[in-house]
């Protein structure tokens, strides 16, 4: 049975080359691994979801303490299915957030067909943009701008943009 981490010996993410593992605290199946580690906050236990691959726990949350009231109750295939349904929802959930705060996307009514406008924020580091782009019905690209990436889209704006001839928008 692995250790639990100790303010003294932090503990790390598990290996992501680990293939399947079963075990009363650690369980890796299926490119999830949860690890059950002492809750530094109180007396008792968490849990931590690890994504294969990933060096951040996509899930951490209380755990059940055993029998004994001391230690924790061990790691199981029914418990392991239900965290990673659990992690599995809150990263869907954040990349969900993610495009919906990076990507906007409005349908502009002209005579010649419906444009989509979209702006596509690319939040690098050290120099973010966004895209500012028109498209017909057939998908065929009318215009493309660079933008700051805290330009604002909104639909009145998509449309004031396609009626203006797509000319580069201010701000």
């Amino acid at each position: 049975m692995p250790i639990p981490p100790s303010p003294a010996r932090p503990h790390s993410p598990p290996d992501p080359e680990a293939e399947v593992r079963h075990e009363a605290r650690l369980w890796s199946d299926a490119g999830w691994t949860a690890r059950v580690v002492k809750n530094e906050d109180d007396d008792g236990w968490a849990v931590e979801m690890y994504r294969r691959g990933q060096a951040e726990p996509a899930l951490v949350g209380p755990w059940t303490m055993g029998r004994d009231k001391k230690n924790p109750k061990p790691l199981d295939a029914a418990a392991f299915g239900t965290l990673v349904k659990t992690a599995s929802e809150v990263v869907r959930r954040h990349e969900q957030h993610l495009h919906a705060m990076l990507h906007r996307a409005f349908t502009v009514p002209t005579a010649q067909g419906p444009v989509q406008v979209t702006l596509d924020v690319v939040p690098d580091d050290d120099h973010p943009f966004a895209t500012l782009a028109a498209r017909d019905a057939h998908g065929e690209l009318l215009a493309e701008q660079r933008v700051a990436p805290g330009f604002r889209l909104t639909a009145a704006g998509a449309a004031a943009w396609v009626a203006g001839g797509c000319r580069r928008p201010a701000g």
